[in-house]
């Protein structure tokens, strides 16, 4: 038989139950080219920015609080848990992005694609709880931003935060790269923020350096312990994880052996690069937090919105307040961006069903935003902090449920063929995926039964 009609491999013969089907996002799948001349650069720079996406699930409100309790009660000393965390994330986003570039199916697809149908069914129903959890964290996000900086009433700022379901058609309409570069543009903007705000607090630069080094106080003091698990087992977002599998093929990589391995490695390296930045931007959070709050024994700031209030008095102008303020407005519009699209890519991986962006984008939105309304409407600011804890702990549930199906899937040599996780790559991404659902699990229970 001649080489060039060669039968096709069946779903079985490749290691899946069902053939692949039609990509989610089939309106940008493919549609950003790759460069086959030039430099490596060149072909580097057209391949980034799904990375950029992804790092924004890493610096949303949700994470603010526990960086912002970890520096006002311990000083820089749990800098070396974020560090970690980030490395963590980092190995779990490679594997990701190598999932959809070398099979063609983002995480939710491949899921369907081998487990049996009510397996897949109940995944999806806890991907969508996570993924309006992480919407109802971004609606709680920007709607405090609004406040503090506007002064418009909580309530009013969770109803306007509907609007963006706009601006979000209209850029995905336009292109992907739109998209990206106006992720890129916010993600600029909080860490020029966050930069000046390392300025005006001068913290203790020996200190930084000494708490990048993990100390043997974080496990012996269980207070420590417990915020740092906060920080560790809630880093990784689950749908980060879908989404970095689905946007890696909006690229013209060549579906070759030799492509797919480029493609990987700029995949790679977009996503590590730009998951440093969301390093810089948590590590800053509690860096201000410890220069600023503990120096003054300070010891129990964990809210947003009290930090905001604190840091004007603490710096000395009320510059260091409205940084704070616009930042975690980026923040919170960035993820809803990306938020829109990881529903968008599990619904219609998950159930191969497909409806208008904007529909996806307002059913996500009403599920966020109807909690927010009535919890706010009732119980005002505190309330709105207690939702915002209860949405993370929605997202360690779910976690397990994402990360053990990616490290199953990559290092399976009959899925991936000779792109399968080597040995001491399982070994690894297992060790992490076992750490993270562990913390997570203690997190979880500490948080129902602790004390």
């Amino acid at each position: 038989m001649n080489k060039n009609h060669k039968k096709l491999p069946t779903a079985v013969e490749t290691g899946w139950r069902k053939q692949r089907t039609q990509p989610t996002l089939p309106e940008v799948y493919r549609s950003l080219r790759i460069p086959k001349t030039g430099s490596w650069f060149k072909k580097f720079l057209a391949f980034a920015g799904p990375g950029y996406l992804v790092a924004v699930g890493y610096m949303d409100p949700g994470n603010w609080a526990t960086d912002i309790a970890g520096g006002s009660q311990f000083g820089y000393t749990l800098l070396s848990v974020i560090l970690l965390s980030n490395l963590m994330a980092i190995l779990l986003q490679a594997l990701a992005g190598k999932l959809g570039i070398v099979t063609g199916r983002d995480l939710a697809q491949a899921c369907r694609d081998h487990y049996s149908k009510p397996a897949a069914i109940v995944l999806w129903i806890l991907c969508e709880l996570a993924i309006a959890a992480c919407d109802l964290a971004e609606v709680i996000g920007s709607a405090i931003a609004l406040n503090l900086l506007f002064g418009l009433p909580l309530i009013y700022g969770v109803l306007i935060t509907a609007v963006d379901v706009l601006v979000v058609l209209i850029l995905q309409n336009k292109g992907f790269r739109y998209i990206e570069t106006l992720v890129i543009v916010l993600i600029g903007t909080i860490g020029a923020c966050f930069a000046t705000e390392i300025f005006l607090s001068k913290p203790d630069v020996s200190g930084i350096l000494k708490g990048f080094v993990p100390s043997t106080e974080i496990v012996h003091n269980p207070s420590m312990l417990y915020i740092a698990i906060g920080i560790l087992g809630a880093t990784v977002m689950p749908h980060n994880l879908y989404l970095h599998s689905s946007i890696v093929q909006t690229r013209q990589y060549e579906q070759t052996h030799a492509g797919k391995r480029q493609a990987i490695q700029y995949a790679k390296w977009d996503s590590t690069i730009a998951l440093f930045f969301a390093l810089f931007i948590n590590a800053a959070i509690l860096i201000v937090s410890a220069a600023t709050f503990h120096q003054a024994g300070m010891k129990e700031v964990a809210e947003i919105s009290d930090a905001y209030h604190l840091l004007a008095p603490l710096l000395g102008t009320t510059m260091g307040s409205i940084l704070f303020g616009v930042a975690l407005l980026a923040s919170g519009q960035n993820s809803t961006l990306t938020g829109t699209l990881a529903g968008q890519i599990v619904m219609e991986g998950f159930l191969n069903i497909r409806l208008p962006g904007w529909l996806r984008r307002l059913i996500t939105r009403l599920i966020a935003i109807i909690p927010a309304v009535i919890v706010t409407a009732l119980y005002g600011e505190s309330g709105t902090a207690q939702l915002l804890i209860f949405s993370q702990v929605i997202l360690s549930l779910q976690l397990s449920f994402a990360v053990v199906p990616l490290v199953q899937f990559t290092s399976d040599n009959k899925k991936m063929g000779e792109f399968a996780n080597p040995l001491w790559l399982k070994a690894l991404a297992w060790a992490v995926a076992i750490i993270i659902i562990g913390l997570n699990g203690y997190l979880l229970f500490q948080t129902f039964f602790g004390a």
